[in-house]
């Protein structure tokens, strides 16, 4: 069983910081309340880490 995470934007990036901009759009991200379902690795979680502020994070199992 792999660990995903889900994460949902919550916050719109209008007025962010350019790359934060970037990174939530990289992630797959586009408008507030969108969800994707990425993988829990150390690029995911740094990804995380730097737009936190506009994310929503949840821990899912995934068989």
């Amino acid at each position: 069983m792999a660990k995903k995470l889900k994460i949902t934007l919550a916050k719109s990036t209008i007025g962010a910081v350019p790359k934060n901009k970037a990174i939530v759009e990289s992630m797959g991200l586009r408008k507030v309340g969108k969800t994707v379902i990425l993988p829990d690795n150390d690029a995911t979680r740094g990804q995380i880490r730097l737009v936190n502020h506009m994310l929503k994070v949840e821990e899912i199992e995934e068989n």
